[in-house]
């Protein structure tokens, strides 16, 4: 499991932006909705043979959403294309402190 920090997600007309940690790395982070189809692109490559992963955003109280994304390869972000949890986070952004990303 890939476990990103987030440090800020600010939300603008269609969609959020923002910044996690991974590690001691900080990347860009962007989850709009699926505009293109849902998409996770990853900011470092990874070896895994799954072409579909569950993306998971948690908080404190057991909050968390999730969604099960084709993983697309690699941008110099983080994105995440996703209707379920853009709509979810609309209502919730400043509730969740994590992003998890299932490659077991």
């Amino acid at each position: 499991m890939l476990s990103f920090k987030i440090t800020k997600l600010d939300i603008f007309q269609s969609y959020f932006f923002g910044e996690v940690e991974f590690r001691s790395d900080k990347f860009k982070v962007n989850v709009q909705n699926q505009r293109r189809g849902k998409v996770l692109k990853l900011p470092f490559p990874i070896d895994t043979k799954k072409e579909k992963v569950v993306v998971r955003f948690t908080g404190p109280n057991e909050l968390f959403v999730e969604d099960y994304i084709p993983l697309m390869g690699e941008s110099e972000w983080l994105e995440i294309d996703s209707d379920e949890i853009t709509y979810f986070l609309a209502d919730n952004q400043d509730k969740l402190d994590t992003i998890e990303i299932m490659l077991d």
